[in-house]
């Protein structure tokens, strides 16, 4: 018999497949593999200042909401940074660079506050927002993870056209009386959002490298738009897939065997080419 933890940790494989799967190519082909390096960590310090806040209120729901609430506003302010006149990369460099202080500080105030209150599932969610715990993911989180993902999926589908016109032609969108800067907002925000609403579960390691990997390898294998989704989609499934069943039967962490998988098949590509 198939144990329960198994099942569960397979459904939300492949919600987080779908996602990142569709993102992955838009990151490529946006450039935006630096501001989702950034927008990640900035999901790091949001957690931390939610588990702060989790012990200080005895509310652990507090540490999903803190690292959205934290990520979208990384996101706008790099957005207003550029909107003022910064390149994207002074932008994300100036964000980040904020970003990882604070986070350094927040685990400062972390340790104390856990030292008045200590409570050890905090010390384990430090962990595994670092490398992912699938195979502990609950029925609430799954519940979460599939609405969310639903959610975002819908409006991803919905947006996908336009966020490839801006990727390929921002001039021509705008001589048609749209907003490149709205477009590119909301898919800040979405990179934002679907970072925060997996990073406990594939950890923001192995996150990183699965949000812009898979749309790398694709796009190296055609230049056809659908092949490019459908290799990056393929790719991202089959690769947490394997590393879940290879987990399961070795005890490593899928996290590091997805990665490693991924790591290769771009060497690979890169020595043939």
């Amino acid at each position: 018999m198939i144990p329960e933890y198994l099942i569960r940790a397979f459904l939300a494989s492949i919600m987080i497949s779908v996602l990142l799967g569709l993102l992955s190519p838009l990151i490529n082909m946006k450039g935006l593999a630096f501001l989702t390096h950034a927008t990640f960590h900035s999901l790091l310090f949001g957690a931390v200042l939610g588990m702060i806040l989790g012990l200080v209120f005895e509310n652990l729901g507090l540490v999903m909401w803190a690292a959205l609430i934290i990520t979208v506003v990384v996101v706008l302010t790099i957005a207003e940074l550029e909107k003022k006149g910064f390149t994207p990369d002074a932008a994300v460099g100036i964000v980040a660079s904020f970003v990882a202080g604070l986070t350094v500080l927040g685990f400062g105030i972390l340790y104390r506050v856990m030292a008045e209150k200590p409570y050890f599932p905090f010390s384990e969610s430090i962990v595994s927002y670092l490398t992912g715990e699938v195979f502990l993911i609950t029925l609430n989180d799954l519940l979460t993870l599939t609405i969310g993902g639903a959610l975002i999926f819908f409006l991803l589908l919905l947006l996908y056209r336009d966020f490839l016109y801006i990727s390929f032609d921002p001039d021509g969108v705008e001589s048609y009386g749209g907003s490149v800067r709205a477009y590119l907002m909301i898919l800040y925000v979405m990179v934002g959002a679907i970072g925060a609403l997996i990073v406990k579960t594939v950890g923001l390691i192995t996150l990183q490298v699965i949000a812009v990997l898979p749309g790398a390898i694709a796009m190296m294998t055609s230049r056809n738009i659908r092949k490019i989704l459908g290799v990056s989609l393929f790719l991202t499934l089959a690769v947490e897939l394997i590393s879940l069943i290879t987990a399961y039967l070795t005890d490593i962490p899928p996290s590091g065997i997805a990665t490693i998988m991924l790591g290769a098949i771009y060497g690979v590509l890169l020595f043939r080419r």
